[in-house]
């Protein structure tokens, strides 16, 4: 697996350490601290002994962390090392899963607690962003994440598939085409603000999800690679079955055809084919009638860990120009606290301390902005921004972009 790209190269380069309170805070130390975490995660997920055992395998100890209170695990998440693609560019972030509270430790600021440790931990690395899905929003909001993004379930009537390309070849994945298929990916990911650069743990759910293994096809022309699919089928009633698209990738009309084509030949069995992505997905625009439906799946969140790493890491429109005077509050990271100056030119930035602060703040704010999810005449409008009328303009065209989205769970 290819390394991320710089800058998240460097930071995944170094192992992520903590100083604060000793014995509060960090990995599980022994197998009953295992066992701990594999009994918050079966009681706050609802698991039986079997799913928790299958969730633990799957998760590697170094990266669980737990809150100890009173000599007990009072509770436990996942972190998960990736990057995400703004502007062109893979950012570092730390992605947050499994969060879960001892049923007897609720109620007291816990999981709070859990997290103000985690995201210092996180920021200690050069992290600049961390990303999660919010099983509740009070709790995030509380520490600075808030929504950036959405993952859409878009699914598709396979009957009404009615296309016949055959000029490009369609053969299943091979070990060997591992490398070709990662490129692959990242070549249309990175044009797709929010969509991971990801890493073994992530590519691992594409080829197997829960269990469930996914076939994978490759698209080629006389140019290599213009696309690929990866399937898992799913049995309904009556003999019918859903198609599952854990993955699906093309850069050229024909390979979009191609793969059409493909899931039109499963009419006489599936009745829908599904998978995840943006409310612009490009493959719907070949369509001949709507007959597909996108809706929402979750909304998810970020939290802005460094302001300035943060804005230097992104990309940036070619020929764009401009500069943001910022002033920022952030409650959990003084660092992060003042006026700040965005300066972009050429698709890079250069941030600095200083200016006059025409655009005031929250980090948590920052997050929407940042990610091109919500606007700052949008934040505004909301009362989660003050700005004069020319910073909100000059913020709305530094930050414009596609509507940010991921395909993948975490």
């Amino acid at each position: 697996m290819p390394a991320p790209e710089a800058p998240a190269r460097a930071i995944w380069g170094t192992e992520m350490r903590m100083e604060t309170q000793p014995g509060d805070f960090g990995p599980p130390r022994d197998e009953r601290e295992m066992s701990a975490v594999a009994d918050i995660m079966m009681q706050s997920y609802a698991m039986s002994p079997a799913d928790g055992a299958a969730w633990m395998q799957r998760t590697t100890r170094s990266d669980l962390r737990l809150l100890r209170e009173g000599g007990e695990v009072a509770a436990s998440l996942v972190l998960i090392r990736m990057g995400q693609w703004y502007g062109g560019r893979s950012v570092p972030v730390i992605g947050v899963g499994g969060v879960g509270v001892s049923p007897v430790h609720r109620g007291r600021g816990t999981a709070t607690r859990l997290m103000q440790h985690l995201l210092r931990e996180a920021r200690a690395t050069g992290a600049p962003l961390s990303v999660l899905y919010p099983a509740t929003q009070p709790l995030y909001r509380r520490v600075g994440y808030e929504h950036a993004g959405t993952r859409q379930e878009i699914r598709l009537q396979v009957p009404s598939l009615d296309f016949s390309e055959r000029t490009l070849s369609l053969r299943p994945i091979r070990e060997a085409d591992t490398a070709a298929i990662v490129l692959s990916y990242q070549r249309h990911a990175r044009h797709r603000p929010g969509w991971l650069d990801r890493g073994d743990f992530s590519w691992g759910r594409v080829r197997n999800m829960r269990g469930e293994v996914a076939q994978g096809y490759l698209v080629e022309g006389s140019a290599g690679v213009e696309g690929y699919v990866y399937v898992i089928r799913r049995a309904l009633k009556d003999f019918k079955q859903e198609l599952f698209l854990t993955d699906v990738v093309a850069h050229t009309p024909a390979a979009a055809r191609r793969i059409l084509s493909f899931l039109g030949d499963h009419r006489s069995l599936a009745t829908e084919a599904f998978w995840y992505g943006g409310v612009d997905d490009p493959l719907l625009l070949l369509l001949r009638e709507q007959t597909y439906s996108v809706k929402l799946y979750m909304h998810w969140m970020v939290r802005v860990l460094d302001v300035a790493s943060a804005l230097g890491a992104r990309g940036w429109a070619d020929g764009l120009a401009g500069a943001l005077h910022l002033e920022v509050e952030d409650d959990l990271f003084p660092e992060n606290q003042g006026r700040f100056v965005l300066e972009v030119s050429e698709g890079q930035a250069r941030v600095r301390r200083g200016g006059e602060g025409h655009l005031r703040l929250h980090a948590r704010e920052l997050a929407p902005l940042y990610t091109g999810h919500l606007s700052a005449q949008a934040l505004r409008a909301m009362g989660a921004l003050e700005g004069d009328d020319a910073s909100v303009r000059a913020a709305d065209s530094l930050f414009a972009g596609p509507p940010p989205s991921l395909r993948d769970m975490f």
